[in-house]
């Protein structure tokens, strides 16, 4: 009897390692803010934005999360990186190959996109406007569609960023 009782606590046991084992994996998936990656490739230049995806979580975005007219980081937690395989143009500009933290200065008609040359910042806390490798400005523009969470996507010609109901594109030459 004593066996038959040992076995059944041992796997009593097991249940339990595995169950809790499942709960911490589950809820280290479910970040506030999870990592997401955009890819794509434009006139064969590889383009990879890397950002954290908050939600909007009821919260009223543009203009009171996000303010109007202030460097936001473009995502969560660690500022946005943004990097090519080869030289681009993003509006006309170029932008020479290379790894970069992006930045956008939300605005209600214009918005500034800005790719700066420190590469792993926290948040836009320690943002350098003298280290900007280019400034673009795109229309700021709404969507009908709700965004729950920030979305960056890569496009045959450029790429959008949107959340909540706004959004904006740079094009890519």
């Amino acid at each position: 009897m004593k066996t038959k009782i040992n076995t059944i606590s041992k796997a009593a046991l097991l249940v339990v390692i595995f169950a809790f084992a499942s709960f911490v994996s589950f809820a280290q998936d479910e970040k506030p803010s999870p990592p997401r990656t955009a890819e794509g490739t434009i006139n064969g230049t590889k383009i990879t934005i890397n950002y954290s995806s908050p939600a909007v979580k009821g919260r009223v975005i543009w203009g009171d999360l996000v303010p109007i007219g202030q460097v936001w980081r473009a995502g969560a937690n660690d500022a946005t990186t943004f990097e090519i395989s080869k030289d681009i143009k993003v509006q006309g500009q170029t932008l020479p190959k290379g790894k970069y933290t992006f930045f956008i200065i939300p605005g209600e008609y214009e918005s500034t996109l800005i790719f700066n040359k420190v590469e792993k910042q926290w948040g836009a806390y320690s943002y350098d406007a003298s280290k900007d490798a280019l400034r673009v400005n795109v229309p700021s523009q709404q969507t009908s569609t709700m965004e729950e969470r920030l979305v960056y996507e890569v496009k045959p010609d450029g790429f959008e960023v949107r959340w909540e109901y706004g959004k904006v594109f740079a094009k890519i030459e």
